[in-house]
């Protein structure tokens, strides 16, 4: 076990930012009570859009070193959220953002979206069987949107998942390890519907142009989904704005709200919510967990 904490959490997500904003307050509340959060970012988010005008330089289509820019950003937001454990699938810039699904990117050799599943999830599995993680956090099959790096990231993390645990696969990545639970992000309908009531109510004082929509929020469902529920602390709360602010060139934060490139305003979630797919609940049917280990042997 290298010495790691008895709790190891593992977390995979497709660009930098997209942690913190689904998982700041997790992230934050282990790292904090002292297990062992790790955090693999899929790609360097190379086509992603840039705020700042004076970061506009950066894009793909003029400088294209927004990757490299974006490496700090994730860097400070681990900061923030008390993680020190965050690494790039395969080494940074092994694989590139394949930009929104559709785009001319999405099938150049280096992009995500091209990869062999089994090819990147090796790279993962390796990830897997060091850390030995009880419990492992990613996207549902739609990526929760549908972005086509999203997409891979599920199905790298899935597979990963099961190959990590094969005793004949690749031994020379280390000892073989079955996660205990894995989770998929979400958020319920009703949270959505109250935040947006929130924004809709602050009216002319709402700091950006315009409002969002409810579609504009990754992996949401019916409340009857949730299984598992996790509460902010202010620390974690004010941990998990921090963390997104650090992603200056993605994401506006102004107190409860945020935006993206779009200027679209959204709620910033200060609890967040999971479905468990792979594992036994820690509580009686029909009530959420509040805690991703719960059930889970040391």
């Amino acid at each position: 076990m290298n010495g790691l904490p008895a709790r190891r959490l593992l977390l995979v997500h497709a660009h930098p930012d997209d942690e913190s904003i689904n998982n700041g307050v997790t992230m934050a509340k282990y790292a904090a009570e002292g297990a062992h959060v790790a955090l693999v970012t899929c790609t360097l988010g190379e086509e992603g859009e840039v705020i700042p005008p004076g970061l506009a330089h950066l894009a793909a289509d003029r400088d294209d070193t927004l990757g490299a820019h974006r490496v700090g950003e994730l860097a400070a937001a681990m900061a923030e959220l008390g993680v020190h454990d965050h690494r790039f699938l395969g080494g940074p810039g092994r694989f590139r953002d394949s930009g929104m699904m559709g785009a001319p990117q999405n099938h150049r050799p280096e992009a995500f979206w091209s990869a062999d599943v089994d090819e990147a999830a090796a790279y993962l599995v390796e990830v897997i069987r060091e850390l030995r993680p009880q419990v492992l956090v990613t996207y549902d099959p739609d990526g929760g949107y549908g972005h086509p790096d999203h997409i891979q990231a599920h199905r790298v993390a899935m597979r990963a998942a099961e190959l990590a645990a094969e005793t004949a696969f690749r031994r020379d990545l280390g000892v073989p390890h079955a996660v205990g639970k894995i989770y998929w992000n979400r958020v319920p309908h009703s949270v959505v519907e109250e935040g947006f009531a929130r924004l809709r109510a602050a009216g002319a004082e709402l700091p950006f142009p315009a409002v969002g929509s409810p579609g504009d929020v990754p992996g949401v469902v019916a409340d009857e989904r949730i299984t598992t529920e996790i509460e902010a602390k202010d620390t974690f709360a004010a941990a998990k704005a921090a963390a997104m602010r650090a992603h200056a060139t993605q994401i506006a934060v102004d107190g409860s709200f945020f935006a993206l490139s779009n200027d679209l305003a959204q709620p910033l979630f200060t609890r967040e919510y999971y479905e468990l797919v792979e594992g036994r609940p820690g509580v009686p049917a029909g009530e959420r967990e509040h805690d991703l280990f719960a059930g889970v042997e040391a």
